[in-house]
């Protein structure tokens, strides 16, 4: 990983099929990091941690904001 300067941040939420059951991350990435670091890590976060590139946005100042999803496993209550 080129460098710990980007937040993630991560969430659950449901989406309009209640068959589907996504979890999200968010990771803002600063403008200084090269296309091939970005890259780099977005394999390395599909690869490793099953994640699927969901959005990506590029703002004005060049920072990133790129919106992550994987299936969340949905377990029935045994109680």
């Amino acid at each position: 990983m080129p460098g710990k300067n980007h937040e993630m941040a991560a969430g659950r939420r449901r989406t309009a099929s209640s068959t589907a059951y996504y979890e999200y991350r968010t990771v803002t990435l600063p403008r200084d990091l090269s296309r091939g670091d970005v890259r780099k890590l977005l394999t390395d976060e599909a690869e490793y941690g099953r994640w699927e590139l969901a959005r990506t946005r590029l703002y004005l100042g060049g920072t990133r904001k790129v919106w992550l999803r994987r299936k969340a496993m949905r377990v029935p209550s045994t109680l």
